[in-house]
């Protein structure tokens, strides 16, 4: 089953609408990151095309990346509950709900207006080269995972 697609005007505002659910007192239904790290958290895809503030992976890394961990990323099978992350994706310490949650909205807000075209055929800062579909499948799945692990 294909992932809703997040280049599209009625699925970012229907994601915008459930980060619009959250409180700064809200908590995981499973999981150890407050709501703010989980926001904080999720912009990191998203630092990774627009910010470029992260080291990128060396060589063999990047392959290692391709070769293990590529298809989980892009593919349209859900996370799995508590499973593990990278490092760079590992927020420590508090952050401001307010603050991660504007950056995230105008991230997916951005990604949206660039569009499937901007994305298809771009390099990733781990994996290579993705397709739209993949673009597509990886921001969604992972923003879809955290909201329900919030319980929105």
């Amino acid at each position: 089953m294909a992932l809703p697609d997040i280049f599209t005007k009625p699925v970012t505002e229907k994601l915008i609408e459930r980060i619009d659910k959250l409180t700064a007192a809200s908590l995981p239904l499973w999981g150890k990151m407050s709501v703010a790290q989980m926001l904080a958290h999720c912009c990191i895809s998203y630092e990774y095309v627009y910010d470029n503030n992260h080291k990128p992976p060396g060589t063999f890394m990047k392959f290692i990346l391709k070769m293990f961990v590529k298809n989980k990323v892009t593919s349209e099978e859900p996370y799995k509950r508590n499973s593990g992350t990278a490092p760079d994706f590992i927020i420590k310490g508090d952050r401001s709900f307010e603050t991660e949650k504007g950056r995230l909205t105008e991230y997916i807000r951005r990604t949206q207006d660039l569009g499937f075209d901007f994305f298809d055929g771009k390099e990733s800062h781990s994996f290579g080269k993705l397709t739209g579909q993949e673009w597509n499948n990886m921001f969604y799945k992972h923003l879809d995972h955290h909201l329900t692990q919030f319980g929105v």
